[in-house]
């Protein structure tokens, strides 16, 4: 009976294996990265155009990640205004799921890139389950130095590590 107990207590407090999964051919809203500069650099000199092109690296290199895997990413085309007026999709009170259901996304994906200073940045990505909403992955990294390898290599470790072990 205790064995039987155990068992079932092990069933229910486990996520569905099958919301784990990340098969080819899943389709994911990815809604992209936001960068939050809350460095002191960035309350005096503004937007870095080195930053905003390393936002834009990470993505690409989420992206071709995710499709090596044979994922499928939806066009966000039908949510691009809501999306355009949502200041950060990864912390928005479910807006994201909405966003992804209204997709009909299996998945959604969502990220943010925190400059603390110059030399510390705070990288995290989140795989949220469409359906339920419950987080499937996530990881979060701290990198040391503002550079394209520093962010590059961060961004392949929090990949390498919760999306795609290898």
């Amino acid at each position: 009976m205790r064995l039987l107990l155990t068992i079932l207590a092990l069933l229910w407090l486990s996520p569905p294996a099958l919301a784990a999964e990340l098969l080819p051919g899943a389709r994911i809203a990815f809604l992209g990265l936001v960068f939050l500069d809350t460095s002191t650099e960035g309350a005096y000199n503004g937007v870095r155009e080195d930053e905003t092109a390393r936002v834009a690296l990470l993505e690409d290199l989420i992206v071709q990640r995710f499709s090596e895997e044979g994922i499928r990413f939806m066009d966000l085309a039908p949510i691009a205004k809501k999306l355009e007026n949502t200041v950060n999709p990864a912390n928005c009170y479910g807006c994201d799921v909405r966003m992804g259901k209204a997709l009909g996304a299996d998945f959604i994906l969502v990220g943010v890139v925190q400059k603390v200073s110059n030399l510390i940045i705070s990288m995290n990505l989140v795989l949220r389950d469409v359906e339920t909403g419950e987080t499937v992955r996530a990881r979060s990294v701290d990198v040391r130095s503002n550079t394209d390898q520093s962010w590059s290599r961060g961004m392949r470790y929090i990949l390498k590590t919760a999306f795609f072990k290898e």
